[in-house]
C-alpha cells in the first residue's frame, strides 16, 4: 500500500539546451520551476530517469561506472548556502581536500594541505585558514571557501546554484567578480542560477527561462532583454525594480497559481495564467522556435 507508486513528479521535462565550451549560461525562473533540480541531475547528485546528459560529446547516463567517475571530476557544483553545504566538524583543510582525496590527487595530509591553502589564496583568503572550522567565518568567506573547493580536481564546468543570493549586495559583487576572474584564469564554463535578472545579465553571454519544468525562452542575453518574446519572460523583467523611471515597466501581473509539477496542465503550461492565451494554448504544447538568430522560444504567439 505504501510503496506502490501513484505519480510522478516532472521536475525537469524536456529540457534541451548546449553550453559552448568557456561560456556562461545564466538561467532564470520562478522558484519551483526546476532550476535547482537541473543543475544536481547536471552534475550527477540527481539520477535522470530519462533523456541524455553529454558532456565532451560523452554521454553521463550510459556511461559505466569508471567513465561517470572521470566526467564528475571535470565538473562540480557552488551551492545556494553557504553554511548548511560546509561540514562545521572538518577544517578548511579537509573541506577543500575531500574533492582532491576521493579522485587520488594528493599522497598525503600534508600535500593536500598545500594544495587547499593555495586554492584559498586564490579565492582572495589568506593560506593560514586552512586549519579553521567553518564558524570562524562570514557570510562571504565560507562562500568563497565552497568556491575553492569547486575549483579542487581542476573542473571545467561549475555549476553556481544561486551562489550569491545568500549574501549581502556588497558580498555579492565580490564573490561575481572572483567568479569571472576564475572564469579567464581557469578558462571555465558556468551554468549560474539566480533569480536576479540584473546578475545574470551581468555574468552571462545566454540565458535560458524556465517555467514548470521546462525551458520557455533562450537568447543571448542583451537580446532577452531588449526583444522579450514570450509572456512570461515579459512579466519576470517588468518585476524588477529600478530607480530609473525612464526604464520602468508597467508591472505584469501573473494571476492564479503555478500548476502542480506532479499534474501539469495540458498544452502550454503557462496558458493558465497568461493574458494571451488563445484556444490552441490549452490543448497544444508548443514547440521551441527561433524568432530572430540566437533567440529560441516556445509559444503559440510565434507558430
Amino acid at each position: 500500500m505504501f510503496q506502490g507508486i501513484t505519480g510522478y513528479v516532472r521536475a525537469v521535462d524536456g529540457v534541451d539546451v548546449t553550453i559552448k565550451r568557456g561560456s556562461v549560461l545564466g538561467v532564470v525562473g520562478e522558484s519551483g520551476c526546476g532550476k535547482s533540480t537541473l543543475a544536481r541531475v547536471l552534475t550527477g547528485l540527481l539520477p535522470a530517469t530519462d533523456g541524455n546528459i553529454e558532456f565532451d560529446g560523452v554521454s553521463m547516463l550510459t556511461s559505466d561506472a569508471s567513465a561517470k567517475r572521470k566526467l564528475r571530476r571535470r565538473m562540480n557544483i557552488i551551492f545556494q548556502d553557504p553554511f548548511s553545504s560546509l561540514n562545521p566538524r572538518m577544517t578548511v583543510a579537509k573541506l577543500i581536500g575531500e574533492p582532491l582525496i576521493a579522485h587520488g590527487l594528493v599522497k598525503s595530509a600534508i600535500e593536500r594541505d598545500c594544495r587547499a591553502a593555495y586554492l584559498l589564496e586564490k579565492c582572495g583568503m589568506f593560506a593560514d585558514q586552512v586549519y579553521r572550522y567553518p564558524h570562524q567565518f562570514s557570510g562571504g568567506q565560507r562562500q568563497r571557501i565552497c568556491i575553492a573547493r569547486a575549483l579542487a580536481a581542476d573542473p571545467e564546468f561549475i555549476v553556481c546554484d544561486e551562489a550569491v543570493s545568500a549574501l549581502d549586495v556588497s558580498i555579492q559583487s565580490q564573490i561575481i567578480n572572483l567568479l569571472m576572474d576564475l572564469r579567464e584564469s581557469s578558462n571555465l564554463t558556468y551554468m549560474f542560477i539566480s533569480h536576479d535578472l540584473d546578475v545574470v545579465r551581468f555574468i552571462s553571454d545566454e540565458i535560458a527561462v524556465m517555467y514548470l519544468g521546462q525551458v520557455v525562452e533562450r537568447a543571448p542575453k542583451n537580446e532577452l532583454f531588449e526583444n522579450t518574446a514570450h509572456p512570461y519572460t515579459r512579466a519576470l523583467l517588468a518585476a524588477v525594480p529600478t530607480f530609473e523611471k525612464e526604464k520602468r515597466q508597467k508591472r505584469i501581473l501573473l494571476e492564479g497559481d503555478i500548476p502542480s509539477p506532479s499534474n501539469p496542465p495540458p498544452g502550454c503550461r503557462f496558458h493558465t495564467r497568461c493574458k494571451e492565451a488563445m484556444p490552441q494554448c490549452s490543448k497544444e504544447q508548443p514547440a521551441m522556435k527561433e524568432v530572430s538568430p540566437g533567440h529560441f522560444t516556445a509559444c503559440h504567439l510565434y507558430n
